[in-house]
């Protein structure tokens, strides 16, 4: 088991067994050690549709029973709906997925009753299950009795973002919706056409299939190509599975950037400051009036650095991941509604705000997107590339800058580094290539920007094909 940039992953055969309950048992009595719930309390768990989840949500239910808290079952839904659920009934959650990566793994992310956990609570999580381990304490992960409450989540959420943008916002809008295997995939349905969008449900699946929505695969793609020729779509939204990050393909079918959907959301929120990690577009600082401060990949990097500007005295202060996952750390006035901060990934926002500006601009979504004349991006990974691997990699790679220089050589000249995570390398033309491996999964990844489409997509296969020369001399 690992914490990685978003909670813990590990094999879903592993969860389906005792170590999910040693994690909730170990997140219960820290809840309890620090004084952050009281025996009786009430604890939230929600889950993805792998089959998987139900066995270890189930376990983790039983863990937490056996510690003295009442559990509510919230099914299946989104990852931002359990969370504001969490955050205004003042309970702490746990939700059952492994996001966008394969069913054969899962995860648990953890909240705290006023929010997600950090890196300091997931260390002390981490040293609790190994002190339980250590002592050889029974841990139990029978399932325990349960509340359902996955009505009273969906509609709380459903209603956040029903009062966003005006009534009939998106009429004239004819928008496609891959709900493949995601937990957001009704709500979409339903918040969309509340709107006034005309809706087409697409691909709707009862097996599990891993969408990412930061390196969205070629057959994710063509098959939005190709949905998008037939329907006449002026667009296609999605979700990765636990529906935290945003899917966003234009009118031809092809997927809009994550950071380009953050960006523009900054500019519909009416941001004072963005809190965004290394790996989003560089022109990001050029293309709002907000004040950028920059992070490591994940979410709770995201989230500290939301706190510190607060804390700096910072108001509107939002954050936004390069795979568009949309953070709030401040209440904001939205539609004449004050909408509270919700400081966990969030893909409806992103959403809303792409689809409201084409629709008042009546322009399409490729125009919207050339308009923002961000640098040409793009990225993607390397699967089931051994963790060893990797950390070998960067290792050698920081060694020394001969290291770096021959490794780039073929591709391109050294001008600049950055350490923050990964390697982010400037080239003497301009271009920049970030490798890092991934932080909760068996994935190497690489992150290109270049001054046009084509030369980001030349870069991205230089560097995916070195990384694989490497390894393979190994």
């Amino acid at each position: 088991m690992k914490f990685g940039t978003s909670g813990l992953r590990g094999l879903s055969v592993d969860l389906k067994g005792r170590a999910s309950a040693l994690y909730a048992t170990a997140f219960g009595k820290y809840l309890l050690q620090t004084g952050k719930a009281q025996t009786g309390d009430v604890i939230l768990i929600g889950r993805d549709f792998r089959d998987s989840s139900p066995e270890i949500s189930g376990n983790c239910a039983g863990a937490l029973a056996s510690l003295g808290f009442r559990i509510f079952d919230c099914g299946n839904v989104p990852t931002p709906a359990l969370a504001l659920y969490g955050l205004e009934s003042n309970a702490a959650c746990l939700m059952i997925t492994g996001s966008h990566i394969p069913a054969d793994r899962n995860g648990i992310k953890f909240y705290r009753p006023d929010g997600e956990i950090d890196k300091s609570d997931e260390a002390a999580i981490t040293a609790l299950a190994g002190e339980i381990e250590r002592s050889g304490e029974a841990v139990v992960h029978d399932p325990a009795e349960t509340q359902e409450r996955e009505a009273i989540c969906r509609q709380l959420f459903f209603e956040r973002n029903a009062a966003l943008l005006p009534q009939g916002a998106l009429s004239g809008l004819k928008i496609g919706v891959y709900q493949h295997s995601t937990v957001a995939r009704d709500l979409l349905v339903d918040v969309l056409a509340h709107y006034g969008a005309e809706v087409t449900p697409l691909g709707r699946s009862e097996s599990f299939i891993p969408v990412d929505t930061e390196a969205v695969s070629d057959e994710t793609i063509a098959l939005m190509k190709r949905w998008v020729a037939d329907h006449k779509f002026d667009a296609i939204v999605s979700t990765d599975g636990d529906g935290d990050r945003p899917l966003v393909a234009d009118e031809t079918g092809t997927p809009l950037r994550g950071d380009l959907l953050g960006l523009v959301a900054a500019n519909f929120l009416g941001a004072g400051t963005v809190v965004t990690p290394v790996t989003s577009n560089s022109g990001i600082e050029a293309a709002g009036s907000f004040a950028v401060r920059r992070t490591r990949v994940g979410s709770p990097f995201v989230i500290s650095g939301m706190e510190e500007a607060v804390a700096a005295g910072g108001d509107h202060v939002m954050g936004f991941e390069a795979n568009g996952g949309l953070l709030t750390g401040t209440p904001f006035d939205i539609n004449g509604r004050n909408v509270r901060a919700l400081p966990t990934r969030d893909c409806f926002i992103p959403m809303l705000a792409i689809l409201s500006l084409s629709a008042i601009r009546r322009e399409p979504l490729s125009a919207i997107s050339a308009s923002y004349h961000l640098p040409f991006a793009a990225a993607d990974r390397l699967e089931n590339f051994p963790v060893e691997t990797s950390a070998a990699l960067m290792a050698h790679l920081r060694a020394s800058a001969e290291n770096l220089s021959a490794f780039l050589q073929p591709i391109g000249e050294v001008a600049a580094k950055s350490d923050i995570d990964g390697l982010r390398v400037t080239l003497s033309d301009g271009g920049i290539i970030h490798f890092r491996p991934s932080g909760n999964a068996p994935e190497m990844r690489c992150y290109v920007e270049s001054k046009s489409e084509t030369a980001a997509l030349d870069l991205l296969k230089a560097g995916l094909g070195r990384i694989k020369e490497w390894a393979g001399a190994r």
